[in-house]
């Protein structure tokens, strides 16, 4: 499928763990290419788009706002309540972002590229990457920053935590495992030890 004559890097972790904070760093220090899944599953949902037209036939009008865009946080509750209204939102999605992927790695000239999937194992993309970085925290930690940073309860952050992978799981899985508990100098110090590791 890829030509895998190069180094793909595939982080991941679970919300709220530091992944923007790691794929920066790579960007900003390293000058590396960083394909982001987030940006293609929201351009996957744009207005106009055919897959936001079949989540509009299958939620209603109320699922979009008034401008016609996606009603994100409306969308978010049926989803992370529903085991099976997020399968069907994902085999949406989850083929136009490996589209997206592919097309910008055939463009992409560097040696090194990294590929930013926080649902890289669930939706089983680990196929596409050369080697897996996993971000993680403790659950109290993770549980504090998706409260201040999307101003959710508890209860919200929890059933988003819950609705991906556990992340020993995906720890297990990993070649690389960044502990992010404490300092960003002991995170951005593995970074770059693990980005020697060839």
């Amino acid at each position: 499928m890829l030509a895998h004559s190069r180094r793909l890097i595939g982080l991941t972790g679970g919300i709220g763990t530091g992944k923007t904070t790691v794929s920066r760093y790579l960007a900003d220090r390293y000058q590396l290419p960083v394909l982001d899944a987030d940006l293609y599953a929201r351009e996957a949902v744009e207005k106009g788009s055919p897959i936001l037209e079949d989540i509009v036939n299958r939620y209603g009008k109320k699922i979009q706002l008034s401008d016609g865009t996606l009603n994100r946080k409306l969308l978010g509750e049926i989803v992370f309540n529903n085991p099976e209204e997020k399968r069907w939102l994902e085999d949406k999605i989850h083929p136009y972002v490996l589209e997206r992927f592919q097309s910008k790695l055939e463009q992409i000239k560097s040696d090194t590229v990294v590929l930013v999937v926080p649902l890289l194992f669930e939706a089983k993309m680990t196929d596409i990457v050369t080697e897996i970085w996993v971000v993680y925290c403790s659950d109290r930690e993770q549980i504090r920053r998706i409260i201040n940073r999307d101003r959710l309860t508890e209860t919200q952050a929890i059933a988003r935590i819950n609705s991906q992978l556990p992340l020993e799981q995906k720890v297990a899985d990993a070649d690389i495992a960044l502990e992010n508990n404490s300092s960003i100098e002991s995170l951005l110090e593995q970074i770059d030890t693990a980005l020697l590791k060839i």
